[in-house]
């Protein structure tokens, strides 16, 4: 998709505000229903873990490709969503996202055989690798430039809410089945209940796509400027120059370089030192095994003796972790910097990382009958959750902040690209690779996520740039 970063209204819009501020606040809410999805989608299958694994009769390895299957869409999707969404629109995009998830979700919980649920799961996906594109792009194409770095935060926010919901959801469905993963409920078994409620907010973001106006910055390019108009003095406000906004964003469209692959060649190891510093970033946010949290907790406290439905229960509050983390992040990712907040969030997780490795080295029993005792159950508890606040207030967002930021402009766009494949992968090696690392060692799956927790400092000290208060025209 086209770079918005020289969208802003120079036309008289950069002073507009817009009549109805909160109609512009249920467009870009709407939107990050897409972030929603990413975030209930990446997490809803940790109810389901213990279950499936039943069900099927699977071993780990087997296991993990099912839950990292959602992962492989996830790519596919985010890297043909800029092609769709410039062809048809940002609105079908969403609706074609919509309609994928809503396939998904009906699929994924009346599964008919392992290799099915991993299709399904492939599918949704699709669905939701093309939403957290779009999402973050057409908000900022369709906000007012005074509000659209508080409004592009809703697409994060909306991630961490779908995560915290989708634990939310799983435990009341757990109750109704009497802790039992596979209890009944209508004719169905509760982890299918758990996967089939996603149906929930994917018909919602259909249903909201239908009533959001098309982009802006979409409806010049194919030539619909009175619309543009139209929706320009909606959300920059009734007193902007429309005319002059138009000439603005055409121009600005006209005049952009698409970067290309090979624009991103020529340092000493292929790529610039740049790019790789954005794909060490990406790499590195993954590493520290924040997803094992989302995907596997459930079965990760169930796997050290603790109660199922207490294991919900532990979960939703990891995830109320989470938003309070984004939360400080937006916060204070201006005031303090990119560079000192990675800082704090990495040293910060490397000894929450390494205390639940020491937790988990005590961990007794086999089969059923695993516990920890009670002093290290806690410790284990209190650790997870510090490591969650620390990569939320800080990786969680700063990784996304920088690489909008430190690329230059004309390989931004494919920069990112190359960035964002590389967190899908390293993503996927860390989700597939954890439950055969459970069953190994705990504790050393935890030490691994604790040293790459570690070398995450020298790699920000020495070559990742401070990008705070700095113009994107800078970025050299």
């Amino acid at each position: 998709m086209t770079s918005t970063a020289n969208a802003s209204a120079s036309g008289g819009g950069s002073a507009a505000r817009p009549d109805h501020l909160g109609h512009v606040i249920f467009i870009a809410a709407a939107a990050a229903m897409g972030g929603f999805l990413f975030g209930y989608d990446s997490s809803v299958i940790n109810g389901a873990v213990v279950a499936i694994r039943e069900r099927f009769d699977v071993g780990s390895a087997a296991l993990a490709q099912v839950i990292a299957a959602a992962l492989i869409g996830c790519a596919f999707g985010a890297a043909t969503a800029g092609r769709i969404a410039d062809r048809i629109g940002r609105i079908r995009c969403m609706q074609i996202a919509a309609a994928l998830f809503t396939a998904s979700a009906i699929g994924s919980a009346l599964p008919f055989a392992l290799w099915d649920l991993a299709m399904w799961r492939v599918v949704g996906g699709f669905g939701i690798g093309m939403a957290s594109v779009i999402g973050p792009a057409y908000i900022a194409e369709v906000s007012p430039p005074a509000y659209r770095g508080r409004l592009a935060s809703f697409q994060q926010a909306a991630i961490v809410i779908g995560i915290a919901v989708s634990q939310l959801v799983n435990w009341a469905i757990l109750n109704l089945a009497d802790g039992d993963q596979r209890g009944e409920i209508g004719g169905l078994e509760a982890w299918q209940w758990m996967l089939g409620v996603m149906v929930v907010p994917a018909v919602l973001y259909g249903l909201l796509s239908f009533v959001i106006p098309e982009s802006p910055r979409f409806l010049v390019s194919v030539g619909r400027t009175d619309k543009a108009k139209e929706v320009l003095r909606d959300v920059e406000g009734s007193g902007i120059d429309a005319d002059a906004r138009v000439r603005e964003i055409d121009r600005s469209m006209r005049s952009e370089h698409k970067s290309t692959f090979k624009d991103l060649l020529g340092g000493r190891f292929g790529f610039l030192p740049i790019v790789w510093i954005g794909i060490g970033l990406s790499v590195f946010q993954q590493l520290v095994g924040i997803n094992v949290i989302f995907y596997y907790s459930s079965s990760l406290w169930q796997s050290v003796g603790i109660d199922p439905s207490a294991s919900f229960l532990y979960s939703f509050e990891t995830s109320v972790v989470n938003i309070v983390g984004t939360v400080i992040a937006m916060i204070f990712v201006d005031r303090i910097g990119r560079k000192p907040l990675a800082l704090i969030g990495s040293v910060g997780m490397a000894l929450s990382l390494g205390t639940a490795a020491w937790a988990f080295s005590f961990k007794t029993g086999t089969g059923d009958n695993i516990s920890l005792p009670d002093t290290q159950g806690v410790v284990a508890l209190v650790a997870a959750n510090l490591f969650v606040l620390f990569f939320a207030l800080s990786w969680g967002v700063v990784v996304w902040v920088l690489l909008g930021e430190m690329f230059p402009g004309r390989i931004r766009a494919a920069a990112l690209g190359v960035a964002a494949a590389a967190q899908w992968i390293a993503n996927w090696v860390i989700t597939v690779s954890f439950p055969s690392l459970s069953d190994w060692n705990l504790s050393g799956a935890y030490m691994i996520y604790t040293f790459f927790a570690l070398l995450s400092i020298p790699f920000i000290l020495k070559w990742v740039p401070e990008t705070k208060g700095k113009a994107l025209e800078e970025m050299g």
